[in-house]
């Protein structure tokens, strides 16, 4: 994938609302800053998860880029024109600030941005946040020192296919743009722009007597009537009534970083680690509607159409979001893929002649196919009855990766439900589409990558289908449906075929396919039924383990445009040395930009969390249900609080001076508990809800909870 992105920005991060963690702040000045083009990898990220923002400066203007999740063109045709498309434009036109310096602030604790023009003597300072409890923008405007004339504007992108009508009631600009011909489902949007203290948009600001701009954006899928709703909300907006949101706004971003915590020494890392965290709150919280490939919209033409490319790009971002017990960010990831379950049937049943979902290489929310009759790829190979496919079978197993570590990690029997169909379909695929013979199943014509042709198992498939199956035995238990099947699932996860393996450089390491495909030199499939896959685990045999590090040895793929976020994983799942781990995660983090999106890499946030995600990993691995506590160097102080585990455990510790202390484990749901022994082979005594209990030994050790304990190990 590639993409051409947009404009550079400067951006002065910190942190301050984080219990142990010490406020981080990057320095950036006189940087150019240009209206973004595409998609603005390197603008300040702004967003409640349903109403997401950006900002760029060129000339004598500062635009505002104002987008919701739910805003897209809908329609099943891959014709360039259907994705998600920008709600408005707000502009600001400075007088006489055509080469004005700027540099800007933004505080991860709650994303309130400072931004600050100087030209000569004449300084403007912007303030900028979105509403984390509401979908309204603020912005204040302060001349420093000097006057300055502003113009305040409200425009959208040139769209023939959009119906725009624009006006302005009451001192209230307002917007509606809406995509309603040729489309399968029809789409509007509703930005009203209120400005206090001024009446009218051309302001003339006067030293230290700030101006605030209000701006609210409602959809169609949000309000029956959204104009009539901005409209509403801008006649009743007053300096009160913000000050009620700011607190609000506050409080829920103190709430989000309360979740969990991690502290290591390098700051680069715990830098790294909350941006992500705070990417992902701004961006995904709209249960129907997660972000796109790109997070945010700031053109009507992002590339790839800025879909839910399901063979990772979507589900990247998502990886560490459970762990990080960030649920409510975690959960919008599956509703495109639970929408789309009746076109991937028929899919299944007329490109695979199976039962169960089969899905292309993109789509949207709501069940549409932004890659459908893509007349580019049409020459039989990639695409087959009106769907790019590019020959891979495993995307809708890939869309059950992060179901099942939700599930796992919360045994939520309600979310059980919810995938349950989805899930059940993905195994009853594999069952028909898995060929026994001399007593293995086999996968054939399974392109391991785009365009690979017809490979014979894909060492990627191999993983995925142990994990479905895998999740759905547990899922069938659990929910006690389809326990007749579970025979079947067995029998194929007994007799699925092995890996394949080939020498490289002295080397025993991973055969891409069994025929076909044998080594790919730029990307990482190779490593990924480790992760995502969760094929392989520290208690698989040694000589996979030992195929395993060789193979992320031979890779050394830590700085890649595609898999990165799968290959700091990989290597943590099996062992591979942590000092090298976290060196080359230290570079990672260093390859960025301001807002912490990944130098040179064209695919938007899908990087947003490999940093945290590895982090909870090295400090509380919990694959397989067994929970490993510091796999860090030996010589590194670390702490973390409540890393969600397998079983629906809340971990917390502490490693300092080479010595595990505070360990402390929260059962949700009751379920046996397994940890390897903190302390070896020493016995570890059990306080249960405050109340001295068992005392137990062995390098690994288990024991029995029950729902919502409190249990702490410490040493004997």
């Amino acid at each position: 994938m590639k993409m051409l992105f947009g404009f550079l920005f400067v951006q002065l991060i910190g942190l301050s609302v984080i219990a142990q963690v010490p406020y981080y702040k990057n320095n950036w000045s006189k940087a150019p800053v240009k209206i973004p083009g595409d998609v603005s990898v390197d603008a300040p990220l702004m967003g409640n998860g349903s109403v997401t923002m950006t900002l760029g400066y060129q000339g004598n203007q500062l635009s505002f880029y104002l987008a919701r999740n739910d805003f897209w063109r809908l329609r099943s045709k891959a014709d360039g024109l259907s994705g998600p498309r920008l709600a408005g434009i707000l502009e600001l036109k400075l007088k006489g600030f055509e080469h004005a310096n700027f540099t800007a602030e933004q505080l991860l604790s709650n994303g309130r941005t400072s931004s600050f023009l100087k030209n000569g003597d004449q300084v403007l300072a912007v303030k900028s946040w979105v509403s984390a409890t509401s979908d309204q923008v603020f912005i204040e405007l302060k001349a420093i020192e000097k006057a300055l004339s502003v113009s305040i504007g409200l425009t959208a992108p040139q769209n023939s296919m959009a119906k725009l009508s624009t006006g302005k009631a009451a001192e209230i600009l307002w917007l509606n743009r809406a995509f309603s011909d040729s489309v399968d489902i029809s789409t509007s949007v509703a930005v009203a722009v209120k400005v206090l203290n001024a009446r009218n948009t051309k302001l003339l600001l006067s030293p230290g007597k700030p101006v605030i701009i209000a701006i609210a954006v409602k959809s169609n899928f949000n309000e029956k009537l959204p104009l009539k709703s901005v409209l509403d909300q801008m006649k009743h907006i007053n300096t009160a009534s913000i000050s009620k949101s700011s607190a609000a706004h506050d409080k829920w971003w103190k709430g989000y970083w309360n979740k969990s915590s991690v502290n290591v020494p390098d700051t680069v890392l715990m830098k790294a680690y909350y941006q992500g965290l705070y990417t992902m709150a701004a961006c995904s919280r709209d249960v129907k509607f997660p972000p796109g490939i790109f997070g945010w919209t700031t053109t009507d033409s992002p590339a790839w159409n800025g879909d839910y490319h399901l063979n990772y790009n979507f589900q990247a971002p998502f990886y560490g979001l459970v762990s990080g017990n960030r649920l409510e960010q975690a959960k919008p990831h599956d509703a495109p893929l639970l929408d789309f379950m009746a076109r991937g049937e028929w899919y299944a049943k007329n490109v695979s002649l199976t039962r169960g979902i089969l899905y292309p290489v993109g789509i949207g929310p709501l069940g549409i196919e932004v890659t459908k009759d893509f007349i580019k790829y049409d020459n039989g190979q990639d695409f087959e009855q009106g769907g790019l496919f590019f020959g891979q079978r495993s995307n809708a197993a890939y869309g059950l990766l992060n179901m099942a570590q939700y599930w796992r990690s919360t045994y939520d029997m309600n979310y059980g439900r919810e995938i349950y169909p989805y899930a059940l379909a993905v195994a009853s695929y594999w069952e028909d589409y898995l060929k026994f013979e001399d007593g293995r199943y086999v996968i054939y014509g399974d392109a391991i990558h785009e365009g690979s042709g017809k490979d014979k198992n894909p060492v990627l498939s191999i993983g995925l289908i142990r994990n479905a199956l895998n999740l759905m035995m547990d899922l069938s238990n659990s929910l006690k449906r389809d326990t007749d099947r579970q025979e079947k699932w067995q029998h194929i996860l007994d007799h699925l075929s092995d890996y394949s393996f080939q020498i490289k450089n002295g080397k025993k390491v991973f055969r891409y396919t069994e025929e076909g495909i044998d080594w790919w030199p730029g990307n990482g499939l190779g490593i990924q039924q480790i992760y995502p896959g969760n094929a392989i685990t520290l208690d698989s045999k040694a000589e996979l383990l030992s195929v395993s590090r060789n193979t992320i040895a031979l890779m050394q793929r830590w700085n890649d445009s595609n898999t990165s976020n799968s290959f700091f994983m990989a290597a943590i799942r099996v062992g591979y040395d942590p000092e090298i781990v976290t060196n080359e995660l230290h570079k990672y983090a260093l390859r960025t930009y301001p807002n912490g999106f990944q130098l040179n890499n064209p695919h938007g946030i899908e990087n947003s969390c490999t940093v945290q995600n590895a982090l909870n990993e090295m400090l509380c691995m919990s694959v397989g249900n067994v929970i490993r506590l510091f796999n860090i160097p030996k010589d590194q102080d670390a702490s973390f609080k409540n890393i969600r585990a397998w079983g629906a455990f809340l971990v917390s510790a502490r490693l300092k001076n080479g010595l595990i202390s505070d360990v402390e484990i929260k059962s949700e749901q009751g379920k046996p508990c397994t940890i390897i022994n903190p302390w070896k082979d020493q016995k570890v005594v059990l306080i249960r809800n405050g109340k001295k209990a068992e005392i137990l030994k062995g390098n690994r050790i288990s024991f029995p909870t029950e729902k919502q304990e409190t249990i702490e190990l410490k040493q004997l």
